[in-house]
């Protein structure tokens, strides 16, 4: 546990009300969002006929952290993720390390899901939308977990129907050809690599169940088998778009589009399905936006409570028991963000900074024991290595700016620690 949490019952704790459905489909509501709608079209320019390479190859990396994700989790039920397990396994640079990484590219995350809300709902007027959706959610976060996972529900029904008549009609149209799937010599193993980093963007969405720890009922046994659930049906909704979508446009065309499902769908003479998924990416991005304020949020509490963000954002409140003034300086950051930047291509920046985040949760998991429920050793080494190796194979801006945030965050660890040890 936190070494910064208290006792069970204090005011400050977190109620544990999550069941296994609750936090499959928060987890679900992470993932399949606006990243199979947004991730395809850059994947596909780079990794070009080696598509379902990437896609698989992020999928075993993902499966590597969520597993190692997982057995810490069960260990240590708190909120604030690998920022936790860091600090607990390697030491409280690591875990802080791993929390400022999380906290920055995922703020960003928030700001450019909160515009594609926009860019969807109402073209021209973005920045407008996306602010009144950040201060919806940032409502119901603070109405409590259960609103969240209740509302997480209504939208990964919606949004998992619109992706089924996608598949639908793509597959069952005159324009799909299976020959489109073959992998050619535009497929290199630096386009594959950069594009499954790319593809991790949309698969990051497990460790939401993890960072909400602390309202998780039986963390042991609930947290291990929700991460695995909720990942193993993303995988297989995501490849059967993928497949779909290449089948329909093909990795030329794929590459090229702006909006890669609206175009399949045009392309299989599906016109009307078009707003259809116009109104399934705007509440993808919704659901996206809300797991995500509710993860940002909880890191946030947790390094709060270690003082390394002022103390003020570990309250809890009393009736509602969310971590409420975390979730307001969330909401109000992200809200200024989308009011005044365009982050609608921050996907290499914050799969960097994810990526950043599981290597320290691999290298976390590699310490247990085999009491405390260690992985295979195979799964945390893996998951570590490719983890690395897509980081630094995302497009040179995307590393150069995710290096320099780690550099910051260090620097001003440093800075505290020293600040620290000459205060009497």
């Amino acid at each position: 546990m936190s070494k910064s949490s208290t006792a069970a019952g204090m005011p400050d704790e977190l109620n544990r009300r999550l069941g296994v459905p609750d936090a499959v489909m928060i987890g679900l509501g992470s993932m399949i969002g606006a990243g199979i709608f947004a991730a395809l079209a850059p994947a596909a320019s780079a990794a070009g006929s080696g598509l379902l390479i990437s896609l698989a190859l992020a999928a075993v990396v993902a499966y590597c952290n969520a597993t190692s994700s997982a057995r810490l989790a069960a260990r240590y039920p708190a909120s604030g993720g690998t920022y936790v397990y860091g600090r607990e396994r390697l030491g409280d640079f690591w875990g802080y390390l791993a929390g400022w990484a999380f906290v920055v590219g995922k703020s960003a995350s928030c700001a450019a899901m909160a515009l594609t809300v926009g860019s969807y709902v109402w073209p021209g007027q973005e920045h407008a939308v996306a602010v009144a959706a950040v201060v919806a959610l940032t409502a119901v976060n603070y109405a409590g977990v259960q609103k969240s996972a209740l509302l997480t529900r209504v939208i990964v029904a919606v949004v998992l129907a619109v992706l089924a008549a996608v598949v639908v009609t793509l597959l069952t149209s005159s324009a799909a050809d299976a020959t489109r799937l073959e992998i050619g010599s535009d497929a290199t193993a630096g386009g594959v690599l950069q594009a499954a980093g790319l593809l991790f963007f949309a698969f990051a969405g497990y460790a939401r169940i993890a960072t909400l720890g602390e309202e998780v009922r039986d963390p042991a046994r609930t947290i291990p088998r929700a991460i695995p659930i909720a990942l193993g049906i993303t995988l297989l909704v995501y490849a059967l778009v993928a497949v779909a979508v290449l089948m329909a446009l093909g990795p030329g065309r794929l590459a090229e589009a702006t909006a890669p499902l609206s175009d399949g769908a045009r392309a299989a003479g599906g016109d009307w399905l078009v707003p259809v998924v116009r109104v399934g990416a705007a509440v993808a991005a919704l659901g996206s936006l809300l797991a995500l304020i509710l993860g940002v949020s909880r890191t946030t509490l947790a390094m709060a409570r270690d003082r390394h963000l002022p103390h003020v954002l570990a309250a809890v409140h009393p009736k509602s028991k969310v971590p409420h003034r975390a979730e307001l300086v969330v909401g109000a950051v992200v809200a200024v963000v989308a009011a005044t930047a365009d982050v609608r291509g921050a996907i290499g920046f914050s799969s960097f900074g994810v990526l950043a985040y599981y290597a320290v949760a691999n290298a976390s998991a590699w310490t247990l024991t085999v009491d405390e429920g260690r992985p295979a050793r195979v799964i945390p080494a893996a998951g570590l290595a490719g983890c690395l190796a897509l980081s630094f194979a995302l497009p040179a801006p995307s590393v150069i700016g995710g290096a320099a945030v780690l550099a910051l965050g260090a620097a001003v660890y440093g800075i505290r620690r020293t600040v620290l040890a000459r205060t009497p």
